[in-house]
């Protein structure tokens, strides 16, 4: 057996690429990996010391290093959990193979959380207390020989850096506190501080790592609560901190709910009773870290604990009744105070109307999830943002109250009302600070910001030092940033003087020197691409398809109005506009059904999916009106004698709010596609925010751009520590005093190409770019709001029907209630993703000094030049590929 495995291993590692390939397809055909792992898990103590064992491990890492070997072992259900039951082996060697095999894991698309399995699965197989124990107690001993010590110590450092931050940990700062936490719970930090005693730049650089990645963290998590450190290790800290975030919200009630229920939990002197505390902790652990779809990054503690289905349990017919009694008592009292003012033309109490918002407007489906949405902000360090508050001498623009600070955003007003909604409450203090430049309140007789010589957070900016070039330059068109606007802001991270020791000034010079010359090397120039024609894209087509409808009949079945007279012998009733009836005739025969089957499809709220949604649609333009119904209702005695337009409209008024029922219905039918139209929109938005901050590239390229500009321009224009994202598209105007074919965006290209080759990637780096380029966030925010109107259209019609007296077959309530439950609930999480949207899409923007009006302008203005960046990137790539072919100087850019 022993020389077995060794010949694999050799011959594995030994073997050119074809045989290697043929070997491990080979050796997976006949199920060698079982073999393995049937071995290690059968092995007795003595051959588990042994080197068979190292051999095996080695056989097993060998076989990983081929995709398809290493698709082979992660699909096996139990490959990971066997692999890590030898770390309890005394064997370095194997134990460092172990630890590769589960580092490299890691790394592997959802391979992040077959090792935390796996170590939960050692933990059990090793009656450990934790499931990283082993591993502390490995970096805690020492071992005696020096090497194989330090050797297995980086090892393991270098595995629970890759545990903390791949896989979940890329992007989640929740998700690397939580499992550093349980690192520093079993006392790495002054293991660490030991290892630093064994001077191995090696193991050093993994133990700076580890720190470097916490101390940031710690940073993040402090800047949420607007400090510099929190001391997680003080209980009263926390508790202040938690206290003061939750003060005067609707969560501090719970909150206090939740402490006094801690005081009833059984307290021992000997801790015994700890489990209840532990289900406490590992509760909120779950909340914290679960994500939008109910999937835990962690291995999840407790089974089928999903919050979101928790709280859809939650929104049980109880509390639907109780908001929808609310609701209905405030529609009551806007009316009244609507009437009030209408016959006695007396203005509305401010205080009466506050107080209804404050006893009768309660969002829908939030009464009990509300609590887990503060929960989950405060456990995440975050915070509740509010409209901006009313105009001054607005109804609600109130004094300091506590009583209406805390009140969520107030929803579009209740259909069929008369009296407009009063305004949003202003935000509650200590909300953030207005913007950096922002002018002072009192201003008599001070300076204009713009003339200080000070930044915003009052420190004056390092005076730059950049190179002069020998004689007069072109200029960069670029829209500078003020000095006072600069902080905060991404320009603060961004050194171009760094860039100048790498850029060769005396060639740029000569490309775009002030002096006009004559052009040379004309056929080896470029091609001017910054005119970019996407009029393809701009066509208009014509949507409404009803005239053609209406064509294609009459062209098949000839007049409509001769089809009808023509099959009644006797003399038809018709009272309606001839026109209109002529299009409902044609509609009607579309739809194929009788009127009484149109009317019981109506009642019964189309279960039978009889009306199509665009059949709908256009029956929403015949709806009967006041005129119609009036001169219909003379004539009902002579039913048998209506046209048929006319005898459908007739039969159709008999039907109670037959309008407010087809629009209802309507509306169902569509919501699921427009919900399923705008959330992409706002994921879009979200990862290209996200990806925004993220990107390296996108900085490197700002501080070269910003170090040729400072270069370029003087005077006014000169000395720049930062510029306008739109500026990066006044690139391409700046052209090339040699060659006018050449621009400032085909130099920086060559420059990227022979320095700061990454950047020329930038696109890997902002894929979502181009998507979140197309969404116009107003509109969007427009279609959102349009959605809620809709809604609560809905709810007020069903509040009426459920009043009024049901007929024999009539589906509205049952039908229409499931509907507004879960379709609310669906919107909620709509609008939550929108508002989170809202907030994220700030950061980055913020970052680059931006305003919230000019988002969508600035990520059009990224993508288009994004766009032109990679079609010059594209063409230069072709140029030096051409240089390779006899007679290169003829090609041209283009």
């Amino acid at each position: 057996m022993k020389m077995y495995l060794v010949y694999i291993s050799k011959y594995v590692r030994c073997s050119n690429l074809k045989e290697y390939i043929q070997f491990v397809t080979r050796f997976i055909e006949l199920d060698g990996l079982s073999c393995l792992l049937n071995f290690l898990k059968s092995m007795d103590y003595e051959t588990s010391e042994s080197r068979i064992h190292t051999s095996v491990i080695g056989c097993i890492k060998a076989l990983m290093n081929n995709s398809q070997g290493r698709a082979h072992v992660l699909a096996h259900p139990e490959s990971i959990n066997i692999i890590s039951q030898s770390l309890r082996t005394e064997n370095i060697k194997t134990k460092i193979a172990v630890l590769e095999i589960l580092g490299a894991v890691c790394l592997v698309p959802d391979g992040h959380k077959k090792v935390l399995q796996a170590m939960l699965h050692y933990q059990v197989y090793a009656a450990e207390r934790t499931r990283f124990q082993t591993l502390l107690n490995e970096l805690d001993r020492s071992m005696g020989r020096y090497r194989d010590e330090v050797n297995l110590k980086t090892a393991i450092m270098s595995f629970i850096n890759a545990v903390l931050n791949a896989g979940a940990g890329e992007d989640n700062l929740e998700f690397r506190l939580h499992l550093r936490y349980e690192f520093l719970m079993l006392g790495i930090q002054p293991v660490i501080d030991k290892l630093r005693g064994h001077e191995n730049s090696t193991l050093d650089r993994h133990l700076d790592f580890f720190e470097m990645v916490r101390n940031e963290d710690d940073l993040e998590l402090a800047k949420r609560f607007d400090l510099i450190h929190i001391d997680t290790k003080s209980a009263s800290q926390m508790f202040e901190l938690i206290k003061k975030r939750l003060k005067h919200t609707d969560a501090y009630p719970y909150l206090l709910s939740i402490l006094q229920h801690c005081l009833q939990m059984p307290y021992k002197r000997s801790g015994g009773n700890f489990q209840q505390w532990q289900l406490l902790d590992r509760i909120l652990q779950q909340m914290v870290l679960q994500d939008e779809r109910g999937d835990d990054p962690d291995i999840a503690p407790l089974e089928n604990f999903n919050v979101k289905n928790i709280i859809k349990m939650l929104v049980n017919e109880n509390e639907v009744k109780q908001w929808r009694d609310q609701a209905e008592k405030f529609r009551k009292g806007e009316c009244i105070l609507c009437d009030w003012g209408g016959k006695r033309g007396s203005k509305t109490n401010p205080d009466s109307v506050t107080e209804h918002w404050q006893h009768g407007v309660i969002v829908p489906f939030k009464l009990f999830a509300f609590f887990f949405c503060v929960f989950f902000i405060f456990q995440q360090g975050g915070s509740i943002s509010f409209p901006p508050p009313p105009p001054p001498g607005s109804p609600l623009a109130l004094s300091s109250s506590h009583m209406t600070e805390n009140l969520p955003p107030l929803p579009p007003p209740l259909p069929f009302s008369s009296c407009p909604p009063p305004p949003a409450p202003p935000p509650p203090p200590g909300g953030p600070p207005p913007p950096p430049g922002a002018p002072p309140f009192f201003s008599m007789g001070m300076p204009s910001p713009s003339t200080a010589t000070f930044s915003s957070s009052g420190t004056s900016l390092k005076k730059k030092s950049i190179p002069q070039p020998s004689h007069p330059l072109k200029s960069f068109n670029w829209a500078k940033l003020s000095e006072e606007r600069i902080h905060g802001t991404i320009w603060n991270e961004i050194d171009d003087l760094k860039a100048f020791k790498v850029l060769d000034l005396e060639d740029f010079e000569k490309m775009f020197s002030a002096y006009q010359r004559h052009q040379v090397g004309v056929g080896m120039g470029f091609v001017h691409y910054t005119q970019l024609s996407l009029s393809t894209l701009g066509e208009k087509h014509d949507t409404d398809c009803f005239p053609f409808l209406l064509n294609y009949m009459q062209k098949e079945m000839g007049s409509t109005e001769d089809l009808y007279l023509s099959t009644r012998k006797v003399k038809e009733l018709s009272v309606i506009d001839g026109r209109r009836a002529q299009n409902c005739v044609i509609l009607l025969s579309k739809l194929k059904l009788s009127n009484e089957e149109i009317r019981q499809a109506i009642l019964k709220m189309d279960e039978q999916e009889d009306l199509a949604k665009d059949m709908l649609e256009q029956l929403l333009k015949f709806v009967p009106e006041k005129s119609d119904t009036d001169l219909l209702e003379e004539h009902k005695h002579e039913i048998e004698r209506m046209a048929r337009a006319d005898r459908f409209l007739f039969e159709m008024s008999r039907i109670d709010h037959y309008q407010q029922r087809l629009q209802a219905l309507f509306f169902k039918k569509k919501f699921p596609e427009r919900l399923a139209e705008a959330k992409p929109k706002v994921e879009a938005i979200l990862l290209a925010s996200k990806e925004l901050i993220r990107s390296k590239r996108l900085r490197q390229l700002l501080e070269v751009v910003l170090a040729f500009g400072n270069y370029m321009n003087k005077g006014q224009r000169g000395s720049a520590y930062g510029f306008k994202v739109s500026s990066l598209n006044k690139i391409a105007d700046t052209k090339s005093s040699i060659d006018r074919n050449i621009t400032l965006l085909h130099y920086l290209i060559m420059i990227f190409e022979k320095n700061y080759p990454d950047i020329l990637d930038i696109q890997s780096e902002l894929q979502h770019l181009p998507e979140a380029a197309k969404v116009n966030l107003v509109e969007l925010e427009k279609e959102v709001n349009n959605i809620k109107t809709g809604l609560k259209a809905v709810e007020a019609e069903l509040d009426y029907q459920k009043r009024r007296v049901w007929e024999s077959g009539d589906r509205f309530v049952p039908v229409m209630s499931d509907f507004i439950t879960v379709a609310s609930f669906s919107f909620s999480e709509l609008e939550d993703l929108l508002n989170e949207a809202r907030d994220k899409v700030r950061i980055p923007f913020e970052v680059f000094e931006v305003s919230l009006a000019q988002i969508k302008r600035r990520f059009s203005a990224l993508d288009h030049f994004l766009l032109i960046f990679l079609n010059i990137i594209h063409v230069w790539h072709r140029v030096v590929m051409a240089m390779s072919v006899p007679g290169y100087h003829n090609v041209m850019w283009c």
